[in-house]
This record gives C-alpha cells, sequence and structure tokens, in this order.
C-alpha cells in the first residue's frame, strides 16, 4: 500500500524556520500542523478537479471545461475494501474526510483522480487522526473486524473523473474503474463541479457532494 502523505499544503516556510521537521522545535512543530490541518479544511472543497495539486505541487492548467467526465459509486462496506485492495492508502487525506487517490498507466494511460466524498457535516471520529481513519476502517473491514465507524456514516460515496483532461466518454470512464475496482459504477455523466463547490463552500459542508452528483448524472444501465 502507498503510504499516506502527511505533508502540509499551501504552508510557506519562513527562511527562520528549520525545513527538516526533525530540526524544529515543539512549538514550532505544533503550530505549523495546526494551521496546516486548518489550511487542509479551507483550501479543499471535496469536489473541485483542481483539488489536491498543493500537496503534488502540480503547475498544469486545471481542467478548461466546465463539465467534466465522472462516475459514481454509492458507499458501502465493499466498496470501502475493493477501494483498499485497488488503490491503497490515500495519497491526501482532508480533515474534512475527503480521501484521495490518483492513478496513471493502470487503469489506464489518462491520470484519474478518485475521490471519496465525506457525508454532510462530517465529524471525523474520536481517538484517530485525520491520516488513519480510511486505513483504520479499510482495515477492519477487510479483516473481519469492527471499524471504528461505519463508513455510511463517513461518506457517501466514491467520485472518479480524469484528473487533467476531459478527452474520455462518460461511459468509457465508468466502464474502466469499475472493471479496476470490481464493483459497478450507480451513476456516470458530464458534472457540474464549480456548482456543486461553490455550494458546499457556501453551506460550510453542510451538502452531501455525491447526491449533488448524483441528481446531475444518470444510471449506467
Amino acid at each position: 500500500s502507498a503510504s499516506v502523505s502527511k505533508h502540509a499544503e499551501g504552508v510557506m516556510t519562513s527562511p527562520s524556520v528549520p525545513a527538516s521537521a526533525d530540526d524544529r522545535p515543539a512549538s514550532i512543530t505544533a503550530a505549523v500542523t495546526a494551521s496546516t490541518e486548518n489550511d487542509r479544511q479551507a483550501l479543499t472543497p471535496p469536489c473541485c478537479p483542481t483539488f489536491g495539486r498543493f500537496a503534488r505541487q502540480r503547475y498544469r492548467e486545471p481542467v478548461p471545461s466546465d463539465l467534466v467526465p465522472t462516475c459514481v459509486f454509492r458507499i458501502s462496506d465493499e466498496l470501502v475494501v475493493a477501494i483498499d485492495r485497488a488503490l491503497g492508502e490515500p495519497v491526501d487525506s482532508y480533515v474534512n474526510g475527503s480521501q484521495v487517490w490518483f492513478t496513471e498507466g493502470e487503469p489506464t494511460d489518462m491520470e484519474l483522480e478518485w475521490r471519496l466524498h465525506p457525508v454532510a457535516g462530517y465529524r471525523r471520529p474520536d481517538d484517530v487522526d485525520t491520516y488513519d481513519v480510511f486505513p483504520s476502517i479499510a482495515l477492519a473491514l477487510g479483516t473481519g473486524g469492527t471499524p471504528l465507524r461505519s463508513p455510511v456514516a463517513l461518506w457517501d460515496g466514491l467520485e472518479v473523473f480524469p484528473a487533467f483532461s476531459t478527452d474520455i466518454e462518460p461511459m468509457t470512464l465508468a466502464s474502466i474503474a469499475g472493471a479496476f475496482l470490481g464493483v459497478a459504477p450507480d451513476a456516470v455523466g458530464m458534472a457540474d463541479h464549480e456548482t456543486i463547490a461553490s455550494e458546499w463552500e457556501a453551506s460550510k459542508g453542510g451538502v452531501s457532494i455525491i447526491a449533488r452528483l448524483i441528481e446531475q448524472l444518470s444510471s449506467p444501465t
């Protein structure tokens, strides 16, 4: 499994502060960590196609189209296990509950973003940090244990879309993603990410991204 990303996003380091976390005084490390957690929530509405670029330090332009080909899988225990088996631990994890993976070369040469969207009003489970929420729940489900929280209490579903291009038909994307996970998608089509992101930001996370996506999309059958 890929290791979970625990680096700061969008946090500028002062020249007077040592670049290595190991060299920082404990007070500075704590302050940077707190700042990072706050920045994650502020910078990342969980449906924007440019999301996650801070951590990856990408310099390419975001997808130019207003509509993005996408497919959606409703949450279930089986989906969480399938995601963990196919994708491993998230590349990026956020305090708003979003979990993110990127693939390129497999299942397709086009870079895809896989985003597990949180429920409206997401609250992290007690006694687990932001980065361990998905891994701990996936591990419990995959080994027959009892997770800290049911997946349906944390996430509404998984969205898959091309990270930097719109040059793929939605049904082709759905077929590729479904075969890769071994789970059939529940909805497919062209999504208006900007409209959903604006509503999510205005509601301070009080709307379901997956519900809004499904309203825009159609059944793949």
